[in-house]
């Protein structure tokens, strides 16, 4: 299930500020505008997700016309020189997929001859693995 929030953007001197006023100023930054996206959203992610683990009850998104980045800041005391709102969307179960699941160990069996060729090949039999099943699970 996709989950929507607004979040308040901030360009300072070399970076930019990212806050989540739904999530009690919850924040994160980027060297970037890409960076500070990819950051927020795996800030949201991090939230929502630690939020659900918890049973903790989940904030209701407020309106992106309700938020004011001005105001946010002043709240905060900080400076900026731009700032901007958007809506930053992620899926919480699939994100946790690939980003917060811990690893579990596995056991497998593979010919002699495979283990010899692979090893003198230095490939990371984890890696491998990984890959291979989910790109299985992406082709069905």
């Amino acid at each position: 299930m996709l989950s929507i929030y607004p979040a308040c953007f901030f360009e300072e001197e070399k970076h930019y500020s990212v806050i989540f006023p739904d999530f009690n100023y919850l924040s994160t930054c980027g060297d970037s505008l890409q960076d500070a996206m990819e950051m927020a959203v795996d800030c949201l992610a991090g939230a929502l997700f630690s939020a659900k683990l918890d049973n903790e009850d989940i904030p209701i998104p407020s309106k992106l016309e309700e938020m004011d980045p001005t105001q946010i800041a002043s709240e905060l005391e900080f400076e900026f020189k731009q700032s901007f709102v958007t809506l930053v969307s992620v899926d919480v179960e699939e994100y946790a997929k690939t980003h917060f699941n811990k690893a579990i160990k596995k056991t497998l069996t593979i010919p002699e001859w495979l283990n010899k060729e692979a090893m003198s090949k230095k490939i990371n039999f984890s890696q491998v693995l990984q890959e291979a099943l989910i790109a299985k699970l992406h082709s069905r």
